[in-house]
């Protein structure tokens, strides 16, 4: 019986066949591809810790030995990644922020000092706006900006804040030109991000500066 390759029957069956097999394909290379997708995903994650901690331009080996040199430990607050750093003697936290921009996710690194004021700072985006919105991620100069800002008040409010016009150099960073509403999300994602971990934070920082404390030695008296 001669089969009839015109048939209705054939073409479902045929088409049914190479589905089934494409899907297997797909399927197999995302499988075989996974581990190296993963280990992208988490040194890229690594590279921009780094970047809030002033180090950049470093290829792939150099970053991953870095983070292991300067990143002590991770830990988990509430859901919100902290990572404990220390370079050149300095304890350093690192507090890892999530929020909205215009067209969709953003998200941040702020590196915290011992007197609670911003180290250093690295932000992305998954849609921003290139040229205006993306600049949060694309210009190191603003991103620079944060650095030496204060970031909480005597109360332990988030004073840190993105605005159109700096009244209060301290603690204040202009808003990217013509991105209000990216820098509006970022702003916000600023404060709730910084406001979860204050409490972490500030007694992080106080343990350091107790142990620093404790480490100067008293000067001896003269015998007379």
């Amino acid at each position: 019986m001669k089969l009839n390759t015109n048939s209705n029957a054939y073409i479902i069956i045929y088409s049914a066949i190479l589905v089934v097999i494409v899907a297997f394909l797909l399927a197999f290379v995302y499988q075989a591809l996974k581990p190296m997708q993963d280990a992208n995903v988490a040194l890229d994650v690594k590279k921009q810790i780094l970047y809030s901690l002033n180090i950049r331009d470093l290829d792939g080996a150099e970053a991953e030995a870095k983070y292991a040199e300067v990143v002590k430990e991770e830990k988990d607050i509430d859901g919100q990644k902290v990572y404990e750093c220390q370079i050149d003697g300095q304890d350093i936290i690192v507090a890892n922020l999530k929020g909205m921009g215009l067209w969709g996710g953003i998200s941040g690194y702020i590196a915290i000092d011992n007197d609670g004021k911003v180290y250093g700072a690295y932000f992305n985006h998954d849609s921003e706006t290139a040229g205006l919105g993306a600049e949060i991620k694309d210009s190191q100069a603003w991103q620079e900006k944060f650095i030496g800002k204060n970031i909480w008040n005597e109360k332990g409010d988030v004073v840190l804040s993105i605005v159109k016009k700096v009244d209060d150099p301290s603690t204040q960073v202009d808003c990217v030109t013509g991105a209000t509403l990216t820098s509006n999300g970022v702003d916000a994602m600023i404060k709730d991000g910084l406001k979860n971990v204050k409490n972490y934070a500030i007694g992080k920082l106080l343990e350091s500066i107790a142990s620093s404390d404790s480490t100067v030695v008293e000067p001896k008296a003269e015998e007379e």
